[in-house]
Parts: structure tokens; C-alpha cells; sequence
């Protein structure tokens, strides 16, 4: 007889290894590597943008989000990339680039976290307003009072999406475009495993420090 074999449950049974390769693959004494080989100038920088005008390639921005994403939020970040291909002039071109672009997106992110701070400042205004209609009018007929009703409802149902989703994927938004923008970029020839000394913690802690108090 054959055996009858339930793939959902075999697959609803998986478990997940995503922390143990967090750790052994990304952190190190408390610090979060990327790694990223490349092996041209072009892998980073986005071919189509000009000298002074530099850009960042969108499928590199958007590996460093995925990576970042794994992070846990106590952890900085640092870029290391692997080449053996770039001028110190475009070493120096990258990170800067990196950094503008991650700033400007960082920028992107609190921009909307505080437009809808402000949506959530004015739902609750309008839920007060609703609640004192409501009051108000008790003794008028149904009909008029449906429309605050409806009122009511939709101010509550915004206030209560904001506060246990929209408000929270945007913190989220806002802390890693945060800690991205605050990415250490370095180069080496070959991957290493990292070391990071006590002394190497506090300059990258100093450096992170120093970059938040910089003025755009």
C-alpha cells in the first residue's frame, strides 16, 4: 500500500535558521558586517551617471536594504568591500556616494514618518470632535447621526491601524534607513573574517557619534 505523504504539514513543521546565520555570518563582538565582492567600479556606481554627478546602483541599494534588514537594530553596520580594481579616488568616490545616497533616503523615511504623525495627530482631533458630536446631538433623529457614526468609526479605525501597524513599519523604516545612513564603508582585497577589538568599537561608536551631529 502506498504511503500517503502531507507535504503542508511537513512544511508548516520547518523551522527557520535565519538568527543562527545572523549571527555566525553577519556579527562579530557586537558589529554587523556586509560583505560585497565586486570587480568594477560600475558594480557600485551606476554606469549611467556622470563625474560629480554619482549615483548609486539600485540593485546595490537594494542587496545593502536586504542585508541591513537581518541586522538587529543594536548592531552598527559596516560596508566591507572586496575589490581589487578601484583607484583611491574611487574608493573615495564610493563612500561618499553611499553616504549621500543613504542620507538623502534616510531623509525620505522621517519626512514620512512625520506626515503620518501629523495624520495622527489630526485622527485624533477628528475622534474628539466625533465623540462630542455624538453627544451633542443624541436627541436629533438617526439619520443626521449616522453621519457621525461613520465619522467616529473611520477616525477610530485610522487611529488604531496607525498605532499597531503604520506607525511601527515606519519606525522601522525610519531606524534602518537611520543605521544605513550611518554605514562605515571600508576595502580589502580578500574577505577576512572580521575582528573587532574594543578600541575598533569605540572609534566606530565615536565616527557614528560624529556623523549624527554633522550638519547636511
Amino acid at each position: 500500500m502506498k504511503k500517503k505523504r502531507n507535504f503542508i504539514r511537513l512544511f508548516d513543521r520547518k523551522i527557520s535558521h535565519i538568527d543562527y546565520r545572523v549571527r555566525h555570518e553577519y556579527i562579530r563582538n557586537g558589529v554587523a558586517t556586509i560583505f560585497c565582492h565586486i570587480s568594477s567600479y560600475n558594480d557600485i556606481i551606476t554606469a549611467y551617471s556622470v563625474k560629480e554627478h554619482e549615483a548609486v546602483d539600485l540593485n546595490f541599494i537594494e542587496y545593502l536594504r536586504r542585508a541591513a534588514s537581518f541586522i538587529p537594530d543594536k548592531c552598527p553596520i559596516v560596508l566591507n568591500i572586496i575589490e581589487d580594481c578601484l583607484t583611491k579616488e574611487e574608493q573615495k568616490t564610493i563612500r561618499e556616494v553611499i553616504r549621500e545616497e543613504l542620507a538623502y533616503d534616510f531623509g525620505i523615511a522621517e519626512q514620512e514618518e512625520q506626515r503620518q504623525n501629523r495624520i495622527f495627530f489630526y485622527t485624533i482631533i477628528g475622534l474628539v470632535i466625533s465623540i462630542i458630536l455624538l453627544v451633542l446631538t443624541r436627541d436629533l433623529d438617526e439619520i443626521p447621526r449616522e453621519l457621525f457614526f461613520v465619522l467616529f468609526w473611520f477616525m477610530g479605525d485610522t487611529l488604531l491601524e496607525h498605532i499597531f501597524f503604520t506607525g511601527r513599519e515606519l519606525r522601522n523604516e525610519r531606524r534602518l534607513a537611520g543605521r544605513l545612513s550611518s554605514i562605515k564603508v571600508i576595502f580589502s582585497k580578500t574577505y577576512e573574517p572580521p575582528k573587532y577589538t574594543e578600541k575598533d568599537l569605540d572609534k566606530l561608536y565615536t565616527e557614528i557619534v560624529q556623523d549624527m551631529r554633522e550638519v547636511p
